[in-house]
């Protein structure tokens, strides 16, 4: 177009670029105004639009913002469509809090917002966990508060029920399908798919068939999402029976299962202990057209080793690493778990070492997992070598790490190394203070080592740290009172606490 003489009109460039965006060509829709402007072909106010919600696609809010300059520049003023997709730059890199002040900003402009702005802001904020703040903005919407009544859309409805649902608020939920449904607006399978979710965990079982049923009697036709997110919500209940019924019912409609569907499958026969099951479907994956994953291996390796199967564990390692799936921090987790908990702990330290061969770096569980395995299996010199090991890689430790050491210590009779470890961890400037699990860890060892005067010290240390004390703290008091034969010379030393609330 730009080596036809005459040049086309703007206009013109302004459909294809339209025709790309749609198609979701931003980056070609950018390099094409980079060309259009190396030629002397100058960008409307529409052209300028359409690079700016490129931008904001690719998030890259901050050349969105760039072209609005120049926008303003021109002496032409933004208009909805600059400001939505600014919206959703923000809101795609999750600067809801930009998202929110643009959207006032507008409003306070002059600038009318449209169902698809409110639905941006809205799915945005539902997104990032800020559902009550977007039922803020659905009341405005609907309501006219500022003079800006607008009707919402399917789009704004889906992403509440969404957000209300993840937040397990499905009662206010069910109230936003009725009133969608009130306003004459129909439900979509995104809709019905999130509200179903809800119910199914929720635990109303009956509600989600019923909600089924009637998305199926509307004719709108379940998709994969829809049945992976029951079956999801069945297996992790246990119901593995509904789950495979649903299973056929999907298959009958035509549905084709993908590999998520058979790993959640997996999962909840692991979870009820069918190994059998989840290794038959595991082993028939690939004749229906899914190979196993990494994923579909961890769910394996994991339910081996919660059932203590862990040469089986091992075995199924060892065959991905031969087929070229690349294990994860996962894998090596489980794995690491299961060896520890059979006591094969040189067998984890091996493993252990393995991880860089594969790449994988670990991260604060395996180490904790370790830790755990070899105090527990009494390897002390090895978990002192591993803790000192983190210490001078500067991997800082968490205070569940300093716990298992701790509590290791103890158990061991080292009640002096355990204290000293305590002391170093209190008079740290950064990282992790003791919690409740450490002063109990340290107050059970001093308890059995007979020394009542430094589990009243580590009380008056926990009160002074404002420390709140649990089940544990107080059965240990009350075996200490029990064993003193001063026990009210004992009782008048303890600290106050402050009172609790309830349910805090």
């Amino acid at each position: 177009m730009l080596r036809l003489q005459p040049t086309p009109s703007i206009s013109s460039f302004n459909h294809l670029l339209g025709a790309l965006a749609r198609n979701k060509h931003y980056s070609t829709v950018i390099s094409l105004c980079k060309r259009m402007n190396s030629t002397g072909l100058l960008p409307d106010f529409i052209t300028l639009n359409i690079l700016l919600n490129s931008f904001c696609n690719m998030n890259r809010v901050c050349y969105g913002f760039a072209v609005m300059g120049n926008i303003v520049r021109r002496g032409c003023s933004p208009n909805t469509v600059t400001y939505t997709s600014l919206i959703k730059g923000l809101c795609k890199e999750d600067r809801i809090g930009e998202a929110v002040g643009l959207f006032k900003k507008m409003v306070k402009l002059g600038c009318r917002p449209s169902v698809i702005t409110y639905g941006t802001l809205i799915s945005g904020l539902c997104r990032t966990g800020n559902t009550s703040v977007a039922l803020k903005v659905h009341e405005e919407m609907v309501s006219g508060q500022f003079g800006l009544k607008c009707e919402p859309n399917v789009v704004c409805y889906g992403a509440l029920i969404d957000g209300l649902c993840k937040d397990g608020l499905v009662d206010k939920a069910k109230e936003l399908f009725s009133e969608m449904k009130g306003r004459g607006i129909l439900p979509d399978v995104v809709v019905y798919s999130s509200l179903i979710h809800g119910l199914c965990y929720g635990g109303k079982w009956e509600e989600a068939r019923s909600l089924f049923n009637e998305m199926v009697d509307q004719g709108v036709q379940p998709n994969l999402v829809t049945f992976n997110l029951i079956i999801d919500a069945l297996c992790k209940e246990g119901k593995m029976k509904e789950a495979n019924e649903l299973l056929e019912l999907m298959i009958q409609r035509g549905e084709d299962p993908d590999t998520f569907t058979y790993n959640t499958l997996m999962d909840g026969f692991c979870l009820v202990g069918r190994l059998d099951d989840a290794e038959e479907l595991f082993d028939s994956m690939a004749s229906k057209g899914h190979e196993p994953d990494v994923v579909s291996c961890n769910v394996l390796i994991s339910g081996y080793c919660k059932n203590r199967k862990i040469e089986e564990a091992i075995n199924c390692y060892r065959k991905m690493i031969h087929k070229g799936v690349r294990p994860t921090v996962i894998t090596f987790n489980a794995l690491l778990t299961g060896l520890c908990k059979a006591g094969k702990v040189e067998d984890a330290q091996k493993l252990l070492g393995e991880m860089e061969l594969h790449h994988v770096v670990p991260n604060l569980s395996t180490y904790k997992i370790c830790l755990d395995g070899l105090c527990k299996n009494d390897c002390l010199p090895e978990a002192m070598e591993l803790f000192n090991t983190l210490e001078n890689c500067k991997f800082e430790p968490s205070i569940e790490i300093y716990n298992c050491l701790i509590d290791g210590l103890c158990k061991a009779g080292k009640i002096g190394v355990a204290w000293e470890t305590f002391c170093e961890l209190s008079h740290k400037e950064k990282g992790c203070p003791p919690n409740v699990v450490t002063y109990n860890v340290l107050m059970g060892g001093f308890f059995q080592n007979n020394e009542s005067a430094k589990v009243v010290e580590l009380l008056h240390k926990m009160a002074e740290r404002d420390v709140s004390p649990d089940a544990s703290t107080v059965s240990i008091v009350v075996d200490l009172l029990s064993k003193d034969e001063k026990y009210r010379e004992c009782l008048d030393l303890l600290p106050t606490f402050p009172v609790q609330e309830p349910g805090r």
